[in-house]
């Protein structure tokens, strides 16, 4: 499996109608959370930010949102920011435009935020115009795509706990947008890496902040 770990700087440049990280020169990290509403890992998510009075970001699927609507609700009440994933985990380079877009506003029936996060990051610039250009006239599917400036690489089984959580925070700095999981394959690295996580930034004066 390939990924990176820490998004090239040329990538940005290639594709800045996307949201990467936050400019600051405080000490800001932004931490999100993909594919949930899940109800073992996101309670201990939720339970571990309240912990070093942490807020993040949970880019949600709509299908578990309609599955779990407490912890859902959950997310909000406690103030933390969620954002639109898709209905169904969808692909965008392998569904069509249409039901690419038909399955994200399935999901903001469910998910009431302007926030987008592509599962895999995989978007055409076809669908991206789609989602964010103003002069749409689906009005209602106007969004802010948020991608990542780090991986933690928690959905990778062939990696340790150890090694998830040394992605961060070797790769972690102000502005940072930093990617976890909170689903049943990723919960055993990323339970470890988030503490971690958490520990190492909060000891060295970082603030955990939602994506404004």
């Amino acid at each position: 499996m390939f990924y990176l770990t820490k998004t090239p700087w040329a990538v940005k440049k290639m594709l800045p109608g996307y949201t990467w990280s936050i400019p600051t020169k405080e000490k800001k990290i932004y931490l999100s959370f993909d594919d949930g509403p899940h109800p073992v890992a996101t309670p201990f998510v939720l339970d571990a930010l309240r912990q070093f009075s942490a807020k993040a970001s949970f880019f949600c699927i709509g299908k578990n949102v309609k599955a779990y609507p407490d912890i859902y609700k959950r997310i909000i009440q406690e103030g933390h920011r969620t954002g639109n994933h898709t209905f169904h985990h969808l692909n965008g380079r392998k569904s069509t435009s249409e039901e690419y877009i038909r399955d994200i506003l399935d999901a903001r029936k469910y998910i009431d935020s302007n926030l987008f996060r592509p599962p895999y990051g995989r978007i055409s610039r076809f669908q991206a115009r789609l989602l964010t250009a103003s002069e749409n006239p689906r009005q209602e599917a106007v969004f802010r795509v948020i991608m990542w400036d780090v991986l933690s690489g928690d959905f990778d089984m062939k990696i340790s706990p150890e090694k998830c959580a040394e992605n961060v925070t070797r790769n972690a700095g102000p502005g940072s947008i930093v990617v976890f999981h909170d689903s049943e394959k990723a919960f055993p690295r990323m339970r470890v890496a988030l503490m971690e996580t958490l520990n190492f930034f909060t000891g060295r004066g970082y603030r955990f902040e939602t994506i404004p």
